[in-house]
């Protein structure tokens, strides 16, 4: 209850105090991608069950001739980089704070399709609710590989509490100041998880 109240507090006031800075993401974006402005994908939340998660855009909608969409890397526009290595495409999920989706503090909300996919040990980053900012991110965020996300995630859901929320989101403000574990080399953010290899489970 007291980190729901906290929630709600928090993600109230920093939505008043970015508003300012929301709109002009907002027209930044719209003049120079267009429409939409905000980008919403179904991710799995508190107990896998699926919400639509709020991001500014960052990409375009290109494609190649085959129709499919480009690599991340290549539909990345100059202003998406810009907004992702200083956090702000995330200010909208304050949105899914306040509604319940999440929380200030959690694993972050990944893809639907990465379900099925997951040991029983990493299913259980779901047993709470995702976050805007987590342990894994303020350990090395985007950087790390799968595997190191995973533990970082478990490891916060069996030692979470009020104070290492505090901590983690004093941790959050300095990660987004030295901009660093915004990607993994090569990849505009992160590679995509496709198992786990045989014999290596909860890795």
């Amino acid at each position: 209850m007291i980190k729901r109240l906290f929630d709600i507090a928090v993600a109230a006031v920093l939505l008043l105090v970015f508003s300012p800075v929301m709109a002009a993401v907002a027209v930044a974006i719209r003049v120079t991608m267009g429409a939409p402005v905000l980008f919403t994908q179904r991710r799995p939340g508190l107990g896998g069950r699926p919400f639509d998660v709020y991001k500014f855009r960052t990409m375009t909608d290109d494609c190649g001739p085959d129709g499919a969409p480009l690599p991340d890397g290549a539909r990345l526009t100059r202003l998406g980089s810009l907004l992702r290595r200083a956090s702000l495409d995330e200010l909208p999920q304050l949105l899914n704070v306040l509604r319940g989706d999440m929380s200030l503090v959690g694993p972050r909300p990944l893809l639907m399709e990465y379900l099925p996919l997951y040991s029983a040990e990493q299913a259980r980053r779901h047993e709470v609710r995702p976050g805007i900012t987590g342990w894994a991110q303020v350990n090395g965020r985007n950087a790390l590989t799968w595997p190191e996300r995973f533990r970082l995630d478990v490891w916060y859901v069996d030692h979470r509490s009020f104070l290492l929320d505090l901590r983690i989101l004093a941790l959050t403000a300095l990660r987004v100041l030295n901009r660093r574990g915004i990607n993994q080399p090569g990849a505009a953010t992160m590679t995509r998880f496709t198992g786990n290899a045989p014999g290596r489970e909860g890795a």
